[in-house]
């Protein structure tokens, strides 16, 4: 079976984000001041195909596990859609 994976990778809730402030600074700058943070990430998607959703997540946890996802810095969290 066909399968799309969405996935969302963030830094660190304890890390800080240098990105992110930046352009919550530049935010400001732009004069939108009600925007009280920023934390910038990455998304990817994932096309696989997998006999089970279960075997879907399984290789989509390793994927981020073993290259995707940094788990010093960063945590991800994903979604699976048969495609």
């Amino acid at each position: 079976m066909k399968y799309r994976v969405e996935i969302d990778v963030m830094p660190q809730k304890a890390l800080l984000d240098p990105q992110g402030k930046a352009v919550h600074h530049g935010l400001e700058e732009l004069g939108l001041n009600n925007i009280e943070s920023v934390r910038i990430g990455k998304h990817i998607t994932l096309h696989l195909d997998a006999p089970s959703r279960e075997a879907a997540a399984e290789e989509t946890e390793q994927a981020c596990k073993k290259l995707l996802v940094n788990p010093v810095m960063e945590h991800f969290e994903f979604e699976i859609f048969e495609d």
